[in-house]
């Protein structure tokens, strides 16, 4: 066997050679991560085994073909000063495994594509087995794949980690299971050295750990098949690349999950379902068209709406924690981004009837009125909230799960509530603990007064609220009309009285660095912070209310402010646009947008635009101002996933 390549990296002593087996394990368990032809892989549980053990395992497997188990003995052997015999009577020498490889492609392959795994810790190497069923249904291992890779220790700060095979030119690759031997070479060991040195841990799950990855491969690609055309007619401003394939995605997991349910309860009818605050409907619509009766509910009809036909059920209603919104002949509970619902979401469920179950995908925190209030520095955020959520599903009397999804969002951790922990006979007593802490998370969110007046009474006394009629006090379900808060729907005079004042006040700084001869003024620079000191309080306030607040106001002026790592400038176009500079001028407005806005510089600068008007893509008085003649277009800005789908 021949060492193909090497690479050396520095590591402290007490990150190695752990960190070494972490990085392995990351390529055993996730190779998807790296080689994004592959879904994921199905890994059977490792087991420590001793020689004889081995042989056994190889004798069984090879089908006792004598040459196949003498080559492979003889590969593990190969390159190892240490003779494998001398292990032979220690028990746990080797660390035995099986992968199953399952690729993004549906129809790749006729037959299973496997991997035997060796750990040797002894000796810090791992061996890669590859083999397959043949056409006579036994199997065989693939020798021209075999490969090793070994970490060794140069000094107590420098490592190498090499791969080994058994001759180069002999490897075969079909370009997805078995990549080529430069990719192996240049991007596998690499990120492995890489991986090595970095001891961050995921605070989550690895994805698709609750369901069978093999039958969400196949499950994905037919629907992504089935539902791609909504790419080309989607009529939200919505991006349709993002939304139609990441609600395909949360589809497939749903699907493949209650599969796997039916299956374990021996069940035949199709599971139902309520998807609460669904937003553009899709998972609603695709779900539906798979089979499963069920229905979304709304707080805004979408336009999307009215293409799904008479087989999808949506409903335009504001939906309320309150009897009102049981469903208690319903299966399943549908939380997808539901934002202000999502606390809710496992309350609702369990309340709705014993047997019904939850799916949550949660996106913006949201306590059970108003915003998540943080209160641990060492989890992350997002950490912090999904615990909260799994909580509150214990509390329900759920046993929770929780997984990571394939999707295009840097939100992904779903939690699930199938069984429960308690039998039905404690429904009532358990409902008294459900309604006990809603109404201590409610009390803690009402205001230092309220919280006053609960801590002077005794827990013991405190009435509990009855669950009945309106559970959640203070909820406020999202209004009905979506209300733009990034201050392009403020007044006009208001806008350009704080343009107005922000610009003369920057005017007013002396500035000696104009890189040109006419010294055309440019002011000075502010702090946001300052800029905030001398708007009064009435002006904040209003600001306050927008997403952003005074920087986004200023950031929308592009015309008048330069705004960079929290300061505020006036904008020179003559550097803007390259004048004066050899490099090329960057891309002009389209042209049916020029000269469609007043040009501030000619109004308000004392010395007026620093630009000729024929290079100023502003009008330069009421002469000079046309009108805008673009086509209308779509609005291509993304939104945030919660104002897309829309919740409550």
């Amino acid at each position: 066997m021949s060492k193909l390549s090497e690479i050396k990296f520095k590591a402290s002593c007490d990150l190695m050679p752990q960190g070494f087996w972490s990085a392995i394990d990351v390529w055993i368990n996730k190779p998807h991560v790296l080689n994004k032809r592959l879904c994921g892989v199905k890994v059977e549980e490792s087991r420590e085994v001793d020689n004889l053990e081995l042989e056994n395992i190889f004798s069984a497997l090879w089908d006792n073909a004598t040459e196949d188990l003498n080559y492979v003995l003889s590969y593990l052997n190969a390159g190892v000063e240490s003779d494998i015999q001398i292990h032979a009577n220690e028990k746990g020498h080797w660390c035995f495994g099986v992968r199953t490889m399952v690729p993004k492609v549906n129809s790749y392959g006729a037959h299973l594509h496997k991997e035997i795994i060796l750990k040797d810790v002894s000796r810090q190497c791992v061996t890669f087995l590859p083999f397959e069923e043949n056409e006579d249904g036994y199997t065989v291992p693939k020798r021209n794949n075999f490969y090793r890779i070994q970490l060794e220790a140069e000094n107590s700060e420098d490592w190498c980690i090499s791969l080994s095979a058994l001759r180069q030119d002999g490897w075969f690759s079909d370009g997805v299971v078995y990549r080529k031997l430069p990719w192996v070479i240049g991007v596998l060991l690499p990120k492995l050295a890489q991986w090595s040195t970095e001891s961050r841990q995921s605070e989550f799950k690895s994805t698709l750990s609750l369901i069978p990855v093999e039958k969400y491969s196949v499950m994905y690609q037919k629907l992504k098949e089935k539902y791609k055309e909504m790419v080309k007619v989607w009529p939200e401003v919505t991006d349709p690349e993002k939304f139609v394939y990441e609600d395909v995605a949360i589809a497939t997991y749903l699907l493949v999950l209650w599969n796997e349910e039916r299956a374990e309860k021996r069940l035949t009818a199709k599971q139902s379902f309520v998807d609460l605050g669904c937003g553009n409907g899709l998972l609603v619509h695709i779900l539906s068209n798979e089979g499963h009766p069920g229905k979304g509910i709304d707080v805004r009809k979408r336009k999307i709406w009215d293409m799904y036909g008479p087989q999808t059920h949506l409903e335009e209603s504001a939906i309320t924690p309150s009897d009102s919104f049981l469903f208690p002949d319903v299966d399943w509970m549908i939380g997808n981004h539901s934002d202000e619902l999502t606390p809710w979401i496992p309350v609702i469920s369990s309340r709705s009837s014993y047997t019904c179950r939850y799916f949550v995908l949660p996106c913006c925190f949201y306590d059970f009125c108003g915003k998540y209030q943080r209160r641990q520095c060492k989890k992350s955020q997002y950490k912090e909230y999904i615990d909260f959520i799994s909580e509150i599903s214990s509390v329900c009397g759920f046993s929770v799960e929780e997984d990571c999804l394939r999707i295009p969002s840097t939100k992904r951790v779903c939690l699930i509530g199938k069984t429960r922990n308690y039998e039905p006979a404690r429904e009532t007593q358990v409902d008294e603990l459900r309604t006990r802490y809603i109404q201590d998370r409610l009390s803690c969110s009402a205001g230092p007064a309220r919280v006053r007046r609960e801590e002077e009474e005794s827990r013991a006394d405190r009435p509990v609220l009855e669950a009945r009629g309106d559970w959640g006090e203070g909820f406020q379900p999202r209004e009905k009309v979506q209300i733009t808060r990034n201050c392009t729907s403020l007044p006009r005079d208001f806008i350009d009285g704080i343009v107005l004042r922000v610009g003369r006040a920057l005017l007013a700084l002396d500035r000696e660095d104009s890189p040109h001869k006419d010294a055309w003024k440019r002011g000075g620079s502010l702090s946001v912070k300052e800029v905030a000191e001398m708007l009064d309080k009435e002006t904040l306030q209003t600001l306050k209310k927008e997403c952003g607040g005074l920087q986004t106001l200023l950031k929308n002026n592009h015309q008048v402010f330069k705004v960079e790592k929290g300061r505020v400038q006036i904008r020179d176009w003559r550097v803007e646009s390259g004048e004066g500079r050899s490099k090329p001028q960057p891309k002009r407005k389209p042209s049916g947008a020029e000269k469609t806005r007043p040009c501030w510089f000619h109004t308000h600068h004392p010395q007026g635009c620093s630009l000729p008007t024929m290079h100023c893509a502003f009008a330069h008085g009421p002469d000079d101002l046309r009108p805008d003649t673009r086509p209308l277009k779509r609005h291509k800005n993304q939104p945030t996933a919660s104002s897309a789908r829309g919740s409550v």
